[in-house]
Order: structure tokens, then sequence, then C-alpha cells
């Protein structure tokens, strides 16, 4: 990496701009397809509503426990348990999660995290895949009372 580039990188991340918006972008589109997708069906052909509605609200609780969680940390106040951040994603606040994580610029380098994070994100998606192309063989059928 030059110089300059590193500078400009440098300088993005002091005045809070995200670094490769579109790249990210591109990803947390791609992310979301398999769980808006799935939901849509799921409401649209009147098997429940309830991933519908838990992915807009978790997300948005997500969100404001992160920018909560980002304000605490420096004002060095207390701060928000991350078993507290990590059950907000696996109640379908991931997506609100990954955004507020590039908008605060919050929790991003701690490993441990991002591997737990990322393994609910996994799940998330491994859950739409087995709805949607197999028909629930597998986790659906577990997770098929708590979704009527």
């Amino acid at each position: 990496m030059s110089r300059s580039q590193s500078q400009q990188r440098r300088a993005a991340s002091a005045s809070g701009a995200i670094q490769n918006p579109r790249g990210k972008l591109l990803v947390f589109v791609a992310l979301c397809l398999l769980p808006v997708g799935g939901a849509l069906q799921m409401l649209l052909s009147g098997q429940s509503w309830v991933p519908a509605l838990a992915y807009p609200l978790a997300s948005l609780v997500s969100f404001v426990l992160y920018w909560r969680d980002k304000q605490q940390a420096r004002n060095q106040a207390w701060r928000t348990p991350e078993k507290v951040l990590h059950a907000s994603e696996l109640c379908g606040g991931w997506p609100g999660a990954l955004l507020a994580q590039q908008r605060f610029r919050h929790k991003t380098r701690k490993l441990s995290f991002q591997l737990s994070f990322w393994a609910i994100v996994a799940a998330h998606q491994l859950f739409w895949v087995d709805h949607l192309l197999l028909g629930g063989r597998w986790l659906g059928a577990a997770l098929a009372p708590v979704l009527r």
C-alpha cells in the first residue's frame, strides 16, 4: 500500500467515513437476500409473520444497543455486555448490528466477538437455505413450533 493510500485510509477512519462503502453495501445486500426472501415467502404464504416482524425490530434494537455501547465506551461508563449484543443479533438483529459495526466502527477488531457474530450470521443463512432450498427438512422442522 502506498503512503498516500495509507494517509487516505487514516483520514477516512478519523472522519467516521465507512471505508469501501460500495463493497460493504454489496456484501450487506447479498447477506440479506435469503432472510428477506424467506421472511416474505413465509408471510405471503401464511406460514408465519414472525420473521418479517422480527428482523426489522431486532435490527433496530441491535443498532441502538451498539450506538449506546459505543457512547458508553467513549464516556468510560458501564458497557452493554457482549452476550446482550449477541442475543439481539441471534433474535434477528444481525443486519442492524452489522450496519452499526460499520457506522460506529464498534466491535470490529475484537476477534472473539467477530467470530461469534459471524457464526450467528451463518446460522441465520443456514436456516434460510434449509427453509427455502431444502423445504425445512433439518432446521425448519426443529424450529417450526417456535415460528407458529
